[in-house]
């Protein structure tokens, strides 16, 4: 069905009085020239809420012309001329409201940002039809210009999520027939630059502490991860730590982690929620992704550290009858951990103790870093991080993975040597 039969065309002009300097439009003396000003028509759409727009378009040399595209719009469908009443800003407004509670609360905070920080600014004010490659193309080099709170250009990272916000947001408008292309869907953008982690040798040590320059991702050798661990003995959350430090869990999931989660007899933690920060609330919601579901295994000293955390839970439990939930990791009034406290916290104590800085995150890289370089399988470490490829988790730690394998040439060289020496002397003293 076509929308409402009901319109006009009319014509107007630019002119202005020469008295009040105001637009004549349709009052012009000169619109009795055919061939002065243009014409425009005026319809009723539908809107999104059930009631109705009025549109307005121009530009048309005849009356004809402006009346059949008039007809071509009542003729479209309703979601279709719907769509030719839509701002790219209401459109957006009503697709994260549709999505509140169906997605991740960690996404939606995202959507947000991208959407109220840079989509509105630069497209707010598109109509919806009428929004093409050029226009967002161009809104990308400007949001490719914008630069963060330290100072740096918009990474390409970012922009492509940023990008991946519209297009889903587009894509959804075109399964509902208020548009039939997506326009964010063949822009082209920066590839995003991988960023692989580096050891703080001694070198990038020595270099940060004379300029305060840090490479982005940079993670402890083992010497001062024990080192760290030393200092940090005490510490009322030492078996956190340590435990990041060993699994890589994300923060997240350190938080949100439950006794129920972990099988002390069988050295097993699975997880099963994380924790997000959302405007400023803790909100509890599945693992990021289906592959960060997982079940890992736990060493003896680890299971050893956890035994101890469970008797004080016991105690605390029926001394106080505080963290009736079972959170493993809890402050002193028994609510869990804030993954914000723990950035914090992690920052403190690194300063206490005098070494290259790191974040909580890259406790997470440093746990996968050790475990290549103690010879642990690329799958297992995908495991371990849960990761949805094998292929992310052998991008990530190239750097590693390449001193892996130079590690690994030189043991086979040794090997190989080591058999020809035995076979040489063997042959000489033969010979002898």
């Amino acid at each position: 069905m076509g929308v409402s039969q009901r319109g006009s065309v009319f014509q107007r002009c630019g002119c202005r009085d020469e008295a009040t300097k105001r637009q004549l439009n349709d009052t012009c003396p000169g619109l009795a020239d055919p061939g002065h000003g243009t014409w425009y028509f005026a319809a009723y759409v539908p809107t999104l809420t059930g009631g109705r727009d009025r549109i307005r378009r121009g530009g048309h040399r005849s009356r004809a012309e402006a009346e059949q595209a008039r007809l071509d719009l009542l003729a479209l469908p309703d979601n279709r001329a719907a769509g030719q009443s839509l701002t790219l800003q209401r459109w957006l407004t009503q697709w994260l409201s549709a999505n509140q509670g169906r997605i991740r609360p960690s996404t939606m905070r995202s959507y947000r940002e991208h959407v109220h920080n840079y989509l509105v600014p630069a497209l707010g004010r598109m109509e919806l039809a009428n929004l093409r490659i050029s226009h967002v193309q161009a809104a990308f080099r400007d949001i490719g210009t914008r630069r963060t709170r330290s100072g740096r250009l918009l990474a390409s990272s970012t922009q492509n999520r940023i990008r991946a916000t519209l297009r889903s947001a587009l894509s959804e408008a075109v399964r509902q027939d208020f548009i039939t292309t997506n326009p964010a869907s063949r822009i082209r953008l920066p590839n995003p630059r991988p960023v692989h982690p580096v050891l703080w040798t001694a070198t990038r040590e020595a270099s940060w502490r004379a300029t305060g320059v840090r490479p982005s991702v940079a993670v402890w050798t083992r010497q001062q991860l024990v080192a760290f661990l030393t200092t940090i003995r005490n510490d009322r959350h030492f078996s956190l730590w340590w435990l990041v430090a060993l699994t890589g869990l994300r923060r997240g999931e350190t938080a949100a982690l439950r006794w129920s989660d972990i099988d002390l007899d069988h050295a097993t933690l699975t997880v099963s929620e994380q924790i997000v920060v959302v405007d400023g609330q803790d909100v509890i919601g599945p693992p990021k992704s289906a592959s960060s579901c997982r079940t890992i295994a736990l060493d003896a000293t680890t299971v050893g550290l956890l035994r101890g955390e469970w008797r004080r839970h016991c105690h605390t439990l029926q001394t106080t009858g505080r963290n009736r939930a079972g959170y493993v990791f809890v402050n002193a009034k028994g609510h869990p951990l804030r993954p914000d406290y723990l950035t914090r916290r992690l920052r403190k104590l690194i300063a206490n103790a005098g070494l290259p800085p790191v974040r909580l995150h890259d406790l997470r890289h440093g746990a996968a870093s050790l475990a290549l370089a103690a010879g642990v399988g690329l799958k297992v470490v995908q495991h371990l991080l849960g990761h949805a490829s094998i292929v992310t988790t052998a991008d990530i730690y190239t750097t590693v993975l390449a001193e892996a394998a130079r590690d690994g040439a030189e043991a086979t060289a040794a090997f190989v040597l080591d058999a020809a020496r035995t076979r040489l002397s063997l042959g000489g003293a033969s010979q002898a």
